[in-house]
C-alpha cells in the first residue's frame, strides 16, 4: 500500500511544483513591469528595488536581470550591471540585447577587443539584431579600423535605413578612407531623416567640405581645380563636376551653390562612388539620389538638408514655395528604394 500511495502523490507534487513555479514566474513578471513603469519615470532606485523582488520570485527569469543591468548602464553604474547581464547571457545564450549592451559597457571602458568579441558573438546568435552592426561599426571606428566600420555600417543600414546613426557611421567611416563620393552620398541621406537635429550642422560641414575638395574659387568667375590623381576616378571626377556646375554662375547665395553643386553630383553618382562600391551603395544610394537629381525637386532638396545653417531664409523659402516643398515629400514617400 505505501508503494501505491508514493507513486499516487509524486505527480500530484510534481503539479504543486509546476504551479508554483508559474505563479514565480507571474510575480517576477509583474515586478518587473512596474520597475519598468518607476525607470521610465526617472524613479531608478525604486525600479532596482521591483528587479531585486522580481529575481528572489523566480531567479531563472532572464528578462529581470536585463532589466536590471539596463537601469544600472543607463545611469552610470555599468560595472555594476556586468554581471547581471553576464547572468542575462547565461540563461539565455540567443539574448542578442545582452550581448549588445554588455559589450556597449566594455566599449565605454576601453575594453575594446572584448566588446568586438561581444559583438560578435551577439551576431552569432541573431544577425537581424541591428544594433549590433551599428555598435561594431562605432567601435571599429574609434580603433581606426575604418574598412570594418563601413561593412558593419552597411550592414546595419540594410537592416534598419531609418536609423540616422548607422547612416552617420557609415559617412563618417567612408570620408576617412578618402572615399568622399559614397560619405556625400550617406550625409544626404543623413540629412533627410535629421535636418535640424544638432548632429545636423556637423552632417551639413562635411557635405560642404566634400563638394568644395579640390575646388578654389577666386571671385566669382575663377575657379581652380587641384586633385590628387592617385585617389581614382570618383574622387577626380567630383571637383571637374563642381567646376562645370559653376561655370558662369555669379553672385549665387550659399543655398544656390549647394543646390548646383550637390545636383551636379547627385546626377553622376554611380560614377562617383567608385567601380568597386558595395551593391548596396550602388543601389540604395546612387540609383536613389540620381533619380533625386533628375526629378525637379533639387531646390527644395538643398533647402531641407540645410535648414540647420539657414533656417529662416530656407523657411521663408519654404512659405513662398510650398508646392515645391510638397513635391519633395511627395516624391520621397512615393519612391522605391532597393537594397
Amino acid at each position: 500500500m505505501k508503494t501505491y500511495h508514493k507513486t499516487l502523490l509524486l505527480p500530484m507534487l510534481l503539479c504543486l511544483s509546476l504551479a508554483a513555479l508559474a505563479q514565480n514566474n507571474d510575480d517576477a513578471k509583474l515586478l518587473v513591469k512596474q520597475g519598468v513603469a518607476l525607470n521610465d519615470s526617472g524613479k531608478y532606485d525604486r525600479a532596482i528595488e521591483k528587479y531585486n523582488q522580481a529575481i528572489k520570485a523566480d531567479p531563472q527569469y532572464a528578462n529581470a536581470y536585463y532589466e536590471m543591468g539596463y537601469t544600472l548602464f543607463t545611469t552610470g553604474k555599468e560595472k555594476e550591471a556586468i554581471p547581471y547581464l553576464e547572468k542575462v547571457l547565461a540563461l539565455e545564450p540567443k539574448a542578442a540585447g545582452g550581448y549588445d549592451m554588455l559589450g556597449s559597457i566594455y566599449d565605454d571602458l576601453n575594453q575594446s577587443d572584448k566588446a568586438i568579441d561581444l559583438f560578435k558573438k551577439g551576431i552569432d546568435a541573431d544577425s537581424t539584431y541591428q544594433r549590433l552592426h551599428y555598435n561594431i561599426a562605432i567601435t571599429y571606428y574609434r580603433l581606426g579600423k575604418f574598412h570594418e566600420s563601413e561593412q558593419a555600417a552597411i550592414k546595419a543600414v540594410k537592416l534598419d535605413a531609418t536609423h540616422a546613426s548607422s547612416q552617420r557611421i557609415l559617412a563618417m567611416a567612408t570620408y576617412k578612407q578618402k572615399k568622399r563620393g559614397i560619405s556625400l552620398l550617406a550625409w544626404c541621406d543623413f540629412l533627410l531623416l535629421e535636418p535640424q537635429s544638432k548632429r545636423s550642422p556637423e552632417a551639413l560641414n562635411f557635405v560642404k567640405t566634400i563638394l568644395n575638395f579640390g575646388v578654389t574659387r577666386t571671385g566669382d568667375k575663377n575657379i581652380t581645380i587641384n586633385v590628387n590623381p592617385d585617389e581614382g576616378a570618383g574622387n577626380l571626377l567630383m571637383p571637374l563636376a563642381i567646376s562645370t556646375a559653376l561655370d558662369k554662375k555669379t553672385n549665387l547665395s550659399a543655398v544656390d551653390s549647394v543646390q548646383f553643386e550637390l545636383t551636379s553630383l547627385l546626377q553622376i553618382s554611380a560614377s562617383i562612388i567608385g567601380e568597386d562600391a558595395p551593391p548596396l551603395v550602388k543601389n540604395y544610394y546612387a540609383g536613389y539620389f540620381e533619380q533625386l537629381a533628375k526629378s525637379g525637386n533639387m531646390p527644395a532638396f538643398a533647402r531641407y538638408i540645410t535648414l540647420s545653417a539657414y533656417r529662416d531664409e530656407n523657411l521663408a523659402w519654404f512659405k513662398e514655395h510650398d508646392k515645391e516643398l510638397k513635391d519633395l515629400q511627395q516624391w520621397v514617400a512615393a519612391t522605391k528604394r532597393e537594397f
